[in-house]
């Protein structure tokens, strides 16, 4: 395959673009949620185990968040000291262990979303809706070409469909869940 210098040097330069912006990102989250105790990794599992309904196994937690079951057990592991989760077995399978948030990581976890929210707010908001809309459907491609790469002979389509299914609406959920709806419950909030 023969590409001239100048689309080689795009390719690069999207690339590079891709990668610096995804660390640039972890950088901010670190800091955002840093200010609540959580790591980013610690409050994507919390988001996970919220998205999952309140008790997830780790492999359901993994799989979630698309990380090996093994580095998922070893951010649970710290995350038991510090006492943001807590393991619960399973009384149908003892083999099974659940994992569940702590009050401790509730109150932790509210104010991060929040925080969250308003970052990504802030920094998308010098895209026009035309862009953003461009920004996703150029990603959903690059992910769709992914999946085909990592799963030969798979259905793309199908996995691309569940992703999307899966991760359908997180934020508008945590946002719910951390936001009080009610002008009562906003006041209540805000007193705390």
């Amino acid at each position: 395959m023969t590409t001239n210098f100048e689309d080689g040097n795009l390719v690069l330069r999207l690339w590079y673009a891709s990668h610096r912006t995804r660390a640039l990102l972890k950088m901010c989250e670190d800091q955002i949620y840093g200010e609540y105790n959580l790591t980013m990794e610690q409050y994507a599992v919390l988001a996970a185990i919220k998205h999952i309904g309140g008790t997830a196994r780790p492999t359901d937690i993994a799989r979630w968040l698309g990380r090996s079951t093994n580095a998922v057990s070893m951010i649970v592991d710290r995350m038991v000291k510090a006492g943001l989760v807590r393991r619960v077995g399973d009384r149908s399978d003892r083999r099974v262990v659940n994992v569940s948030i702590t009050s401790k990581a509730e109150n932790a976890l509210k104010p991060a979303i929040r925080a969250g929210w308003e970052f990504i707010q802030k920094i998308t908001s010098p895209l026009s809706n035309e862009d953003k809309h461009t920004f996703v459907r150029l990603h959903d491609t690059l992910r769709y070409e992914i999946f085909k790469y990592l799963n030969p002979g798979a259905n793309v389509e199908e996995m691309a469909r569940n992703d999307d299914e899966s991760h359908a609406n997180l934020m508008e959920r945590l946002i719910q869940y951390a936001l009080p709806s009610t002008p009562e419950a906003k006041r209540q909030d805000g007193e705390k």
